[in-house]
């Protein structure tokens, strides 16, 4: 059974940071590309980042382009989103996840905060 399980989430003020993590299993975690989706009250679905398989190649929604880091641990099969200099626009509930045309097979997600 897949399972994505996300944590790191938080209150924090604008301009704060957080680490997300996201512990995968039941899947070859390795030869897959991951992503991190996010998801705000009442909005739909949005990409934040890629990362491949290798962790050698990353992309980023210019949304968060230049505040947000993802990376992998294939050894440990673990996930992470550093997220730096936070906006109040960051708010929302963030998803590891399969990086698959619906993001799915993802965690039950962790909640950013970002208010002062």
């Amino acid at each position: 059974e897949v399972q994505l399980v996300e944590s790191g989430g938080g209150l924090v003020q604008p301009g704060g940071s957080l680490r997300l993590s996201c512990k995968c299993s039941g899947f070859t975690f390795s030869v897959h590309t991951m992503a991190w989706v996010r998801q705000a009250p009442g909005k739909a679905l949005e990409w934040v980042s890629t990362i491949n398989s290798s962790g050698t190649s990353t992309t980023y929604a210019d949304s968060v382009k230049g505040r947000v880091t993802i990376s992998r641990d294939n050894a440990k099969n673990m996930l992470y989103l550093q997220l730096n200099n936070l906006k109040t626009e960051d708010t929302a509930m963030y998803y590891c996840a399969l990086a698959t045309s619906t993001y799915a097979p993802r965690g039950q997600g962790t909640q950013v905060t970002v208010s002062s």
